[in-house]
């Protein structure tokens, strides 16, 4: 009794019964004010709730950084900030400003998820200049590259005007307009917005800063910041590289001036040195043709037998990658003529292509070389009419004005009916020129393959012996193997590329182009297929015709990493007239490509960025995503984790920072050149510093 006394005395004299009192009525408060604002807000409350999973379900898909809770608040305070503005207006026309916004997410989800599963980043609104090049390849998109998950998007308008019906019938806004005051919830919301912003600052490391305000690594910042965060960014970076007289050329100019002061000349004299000055160089841009067709075969027929036989003549360079970026072909075309890498906002064929730069075309020229290039599509695809006489070609040779279209597979004129054409073409050049630079572009192994199909009888079936029971004797069994598959007519696409390929090195060598001539192949970039279309080509049971999982003896793993590395194109250099019968193993990158046949054609180019490969002990590919590679391993800078091609070689920490430190100084590099035009800039301001002396 004496101790139930003691503790109503200290109830009493901490007041514990006017606290539980003022607590139940804040309680009740509390919940009166959420029923109202929900129950007064369900618009509102239904954009930022779709937004957000969105939002998320595009990381879910890609990055898969599921977990992180950074890039939710940055989205979440980008949405009510929007939102906010909604209370601007009357509540039954508030329905169309957050579908109009909702339309635009959806469309930045759709747009990001198809481009991230098919080429591993994010797209950019830089890229609107470049769009008109997909209308050429609308059949590649539909059958090749959209996925059912990249329509699931679409529900946040659905559900949207799914709410907004539901509430009109029910007379919502009508009872809304009675109670809210427009301006204070859309304050209110904004300084919520804003709180949620200053939240997730404090978050943010020096390393996040930075990469924001390079914007080259788009996969990281999807991760840190979140996708309209990183669209948001995107927008500003476009804008400030249209007006880049206005922002930060002092800056780039100062980085691009103590970068080749203190550029360290690699090149060196070597067994190559001079080895083709004076020839003839026919350049062939092979279309999507990658590294490892060369050693693919089905049934003992092998996929590219010229393109292998080519190789074991030539220089054929094993690891090498196309540096490519959002430009595919036009990026590896400006990259091979100009050693620099791609530009990381938009492409220079459709963005930069009126900038001077220092190209194998214009340096050939100056050596009396007369420089063309042919190709069997549109003159404008690509914007090529106009970018090809900036880099140097004195004539581009195209249709329409070259080639008449009597052979289409894919996208246009045929290769076969294409290199058939040519020749003639070329044969006239080079009785008219002393010495000619040509570069040929093929055609028909674009995306999406399947025109193919009715054409090639190439057979991508697997052929094996199998017991039968009822006779004793084992007899051919086929498997479906790749048919029916998109890498299969992949495969038989490229057998036809490479038939189309020997059949042009038999008719120059007739004609006697091939006298005096050397010739270099490159694949342009991969094929641009999911990871997941390797699968069955490495794991195929042909007995069961099924597939191994993990685990299974033989099993090959197609992760990041390898389908990574697989992404390597071949490059051989060949001539007829010199026994070269060499295989590069070292890695190397399309920016090597000039300086490495600058030294055998002679010349150099100053400002590039890449290697000759014959001078140098250790090479790094830099790819515009920020990832690099060495002949010891491969780095990604978004996952800030590595792979050892060699796990018993290792490598410090200070290897890898050099190299991340090295990647990315070379972008930005690029990037200056690029925006800035900082080649003709330099070259004025230096023949002004000659004139006044």
């Amino acid at each position: 009794m004496k101790k139930k006394y003691k503790v109503n005395k200290l109830k009493q004299y901490i007041g514990f019964d006017t606290l539980k009192k003022d607590f139940m009525e804040f309680f009740k408060s509390l919940k009166n004010w959420s029923k109202r604002y929900f129950s007064t807000n369900i618009l509102f409350l239904t954009f930022v709730l779709t937004s957000l999973i969105n939002e998320y379900l595009v990381r879910f898909f890609t990055v898969k950084n599921y977990f992180n809770i950074k890039p939710i608040i940055a989205d979440l305070a980008i949405i009510l900030i929007i939102g906010a503005f909604g209370y601007l207006f009357k509540p039954k026309h508030q329905f169309k400003y957050y579908f109009i916004w909702s339309c635009i997410f959806v469309i930045d989800c759709v747009i990001n998820s198809v481009y991230y599963t098919n080429y591993l980043s994010f797209s950019s609104v830089s890229l609107l200049k470049s769009s008109t090049q997909a209308v050429g390849v609308s059949d590649a998109i539909v059958k090749n590259i959209m996925e059912l998950k990249d329509f699931f998007y679409v529900y946040q308008i659905v559900a949207i005007i799914f709410v907004h019906n539901f509430l009109r019938k029910k007379g919502y806004y009508e009872k809304v307009a009675k109670i809210e005051v427009g301006k204070v919830r859309a304050i209110n919301t904004l300084v919520v917005g804003i709180i949620f912003v200053g939240l997730f600052i404090s978050t943010l490391t020096a390393v996040d800063i930075s990469r924001l305000g390079k914007q080259w690594n788009r996969e990281y910042i999807v991760m840190q910041f979140g996708l309209y965060m990183y669209q948001i960014n995107d927008i500003t970076s476009t804008l400030k590289a249209e007006l880049n007289p206005l922002f930060g050329y002092d800056e780039s100019a100062k980085e691009f001036r103590e970068y080749y002061t203190s550029k360290e000349d690699t090149s060196t004299i070597n067994k190559y040195t001079n080895i083709f000055e004076g020839k003839n160089v026919l350049v062939i841009h092979a279309e999507s043709i990658q590294n490892f067709v060369l050693n693919t075969s089905f049934n003992g027929k092998e996929v590219a037998p010229n393109l292998k036989r080519l190789s074991e003549e030539g220089l054929y360079f094993s690891n090498f990658y196309s540096e490519e970026s959002v430009g595919t072909s036009s990026d590896t075309e400006f990259t091979y003529a100009s050693s620099l890498l791609p530009s990381t906002r938009g492409t220079v064929f459709m963005n930069y292509f009126d900038r001077d730069y220092v190209t194998t075309q214009k340096l050939l020229k100056e050596k009396g070389y007369y420089v063309f290039s042919m190709h069997g599509n549109n003159c404008s695809f690509w914007n090529r009419s106009v970018t090809h006489k900036n880099l140097g070609y004195d004539k581009f040779y195209c249709y329409k004005n070259a080639y008449e279209i009597d052979e289409t597979i894919g996208l246009g004129l045929s290769d076969k009916s294409f290199f058939r054409q040519s020749v003639p073409i070329i044969k006239e050049i080079k009785e008219k020129n002393e010495k000619f630079y040509g570069l040929m572009i093929m055609l028909t192994n674009h995306t999406p393959f399947t025109d193919i199909d009715d054409i090639s009888d190439y057979e991508v079936t697997y052929k094996y012996q199998k017991y039968n029971e009822e006779t004793g004797e084992y007899e051919e069994a086929v498997a479906p193997y790749m048919e029916g598959t998109i890498l299969g007519s992949y495969f038989k696409s490229v057998h036809y590329a490479d038939e189309a390929l020997g059949q042009l090195m038999e008719d120059l060598d007739k004609e006697g182009i091939l006298d005096n001539t050397v010739v270099i192949i490159y694949g342009d970039h991969d094929n641009k297929l999911k990871k997941s279309e390797y699968n069955r080509f490495y794991n195929y049971v042909p007995e069961t015709d099924s597939l191994l999982k993990k685990g299974d003896e033989g099993y090959t793993d197609v992760d990041y990493y390898f389908y990574e590395l697989n992404r390597k194109v071949p490059l051989i250099i060949w001539s007829k007239d010199t026994k070269l019968q060499t295989e590069v193993t070292k890695v190397m990158g399309m920016i090597d490509v000039q300086p490495t046949i600058g030294n055998m054609l002679g010349f150099k180019n100053k400002y590039a960025l890449g290697n000759d490969i014959f001078s140098i002990d250790e090479n790094v590919v830099v790819f515009p995503s920020g990832n690099w590679l060495t002949d010891k391993m491969y780095y990604s800078q978004s996952r800030g984790e590595g792979k050892l091609l060699n796990n018993e070689e290792t490598v410090s920490i200070d290897y890898i920072e050099k190299y991340n430190e090295y990647s990315e100084k070379l972008i930005s590099i690029s990037d200056d050149i690029i925006v800035y035009d900082m080649i003709k800039k330099t070259n004025e301001s230096e023949k002004l510093i000659g004139e006044d002396k």
